[in-house]
């Protein structure tokens, strides 16, 4: 398909990356979907025949390109627009965007690129289209900015497969177009040949969209493309751990074939053996891997005929920290910091406790959130566009609790208002995850409630106490009206005395 569309694309007089480009994606997809034909499957000879094999892997490359989707975007993300964040969330929910967009944050960081696409369904509906790498392709750039593109796509057109091209351009004056106006071209294609054929009655050929901010946004990583410095497609966050990723398949296939290879055999003698025919009719006895029972050699045991056990000893151990080596490597490579995960009772499991604002995980996470926060608010921005005509600004909170948890942030928050080093509102947007506008009417319904003043707040005062300190407090009275019943009956005591 890709070959189709970028021929089309040339005879129409349009720039695009090159070829290259595309056959490092292709590369990516094979790791991503974790089958490399060039290197999980090989051949072996094993002095009579040569055999098909297959590698065991651990597919460590969709294992951190989901990790890193659900660091990115999880269903913590706030994103708010103000008075338009009812309209907006029945949007986003509308077109599944949690949902879908941490799976194309998914492919975008396995396969190097993916692209949003918003435009007006055939009810009126505002649809986002959710496009991975091997589907876009940048018309024009500016700076590494892709400002027009092509998306393509496949589709079943009365039975028979075509070929979908969806192009974003800026208008041509000399055709009577408005110049900084965004339009959209619908293009169909035969699959085989990659003529343009008619659309469907119900597809309009070309759109003026109004918009002068693209309905499409490109996200990355947030990687420098060292493979193609000129491309402004983005790199697979593994990109540069291809290695790595060979290391940790390596290094698990021979785990896995050291219980194969050294289950219990029984010897038999030779007598016994299977028996392999050779084009050139000579009779050679073979040792297949996969069998209980294998021969005895000529000559190794011709006084002892029977059957004899043999126990190979299993070094576990020795693999098992080689693939949490290898495993270290590549996580390290990738981004995600050392010990992030471990390889525990034959599989990969993620670790769980709080990231320190210091690691590589954390200090890289907040690199990629740059550009998916730009790309979240350009979503909103054309979103808004389709369905009221204006532009609206959005913001974007991503989920820290990797980072620190909701009671270490409330309390770092008590200490600074406390201490005169913050506001109220700010710390209610902070811990509540919410605006100014917000924030001032949760003050101001808390202060309605005579929970609190609002001009006069002691921070300090906890409600409720834990435990310790109850009973610390409990105990401490307890030993007050010890000590008074005890002064109390000196007094009658000494009061005795005297009289």
């Amino acid at each position: 398909m890709s070959n189709v569309i970028r021929q089309y694309l040339e005879s129409q007089q349009y720039n695009t990356v090159p070829d290259e480009t595309y056959s490092h994606i292709d590369e990516w997809l094979e790791w991503y979907q974790n089958d490399v034909k060039k290197f999980h499957h090989y051949k072996v000879y094993n002095g009579a025949v040569t055999t098909e094999q297959e590698r065991f892997r651990l597919g460590m490359a969709k294992t951190i390109c989901e990790d890193w989707a659900n660091l990115l975007l999880n269903e913590k993300v706030s994103i708010k627009a103000g008075d338009y964040s009812t309209r907006l969330e029945e949007v986003l929910a509308s077109n599944k965007f949690r949902v879908n967009g941490n799976r194309l944050i998914e492919l975008a960081f396995a396969l190097g690129t993916g692209a949003f696409v918003e435009y007006m369904g055939g009810d009126d509906e505002i649809i986002i289209d959710y496009i991975r790498a091997d589907m876009i392709y940048p018309l024009s750039w500016d700076n590494g900015e892709i400002t027009e593109c092509a998306f393509g796509s496949t589709r079943v057109v009365d039975g028979k497969e075509r070929v979908y091209l969806q192009i974003h351009r800026f208008g041509n004056p000399e055709e009577g177009e408005t110049a900084d106006s965004y339009y959209l071209e619908n293009k169909y294609l035969d699959a085989e040949s990659g003529k343009e054929i008619e659309p469907p009655e119900d597809i309009i050929p070309l759109i003026n969209t109004g918009s002068r901010i693209p309905l499409f946004q490109i996200l990355t990583p947030n990687i420098y493309n060292n493979i193609d410095m000129d491309s402004p497609l983005g790199v697979s966050v593994f990109s540069n751990a291809i290695s790595q990723l060979k290391g940790c398949d390596v290094v698990y296939d021979s785990y896995i074939n050291e219980f194969i290879l050294g289950r219990k055999r029984i010897l038999v003698p030779i007598a016994m053996a299977k028996i392999q025919m050779e084009k050139e009719g000579i009779r050679q006895p073979t040792f297949d891997s996969k069998e209980t029972v294998y021969y005895m050699m000529p000559g190794d045991r011709e006084s002892d005929m029977k059957l004899t056990e043999v126990d190979m000893s299993i070094r576990a151990q020795e693999h098992e920290l080689g693939i949490q080596r290898s495993i270290d490597l590549l996580s390290f490579k990738c981004g995600m910091g050392t010990g992030r995960y471990r390889f525990e009772n034959g599989g990969v499991k993620t670790a769980t406790e709080v990231i320190s604002d210091k690691s590589d995980l954390y200090q890289n996470r907040q690199k990629h959130n740059l550009l998916v926060n730009d790309a979240i608010q350009s979503v909103v921005r054309a979103v808004s566009f389709l369905d009221t005509g204006t532009v609206v600004e959005a913001t974007i909170d991503f989920d820290d609790s990797i980072i620190e948890d909701s009671n270490a942030t409330i309390d770092k928050n008590i200490k600074l208002v406390n201490g005169g080093l913050r506001s109220k509102l700010s710390a209610i947007m902070e811990i509540n995850k919410c605006d100014e506008k917000e924030a001032q009417k949760e003050l101001e319904r808390i202060a309605g409630d005579n929970q609190i003043d609002v001009d006069n707040v002691n921070w300090t005062d906890v409600e409720g106490e834990n435990e310790s300190e109850s009973e610390h407090r409990e105990e401490n009275e307890e030993t007050s009206k010890e000590e008074k019943n005890s002064r109390d009956s000196d007094k009658k005591v000494s009061g005795k005395d005297k009289a």
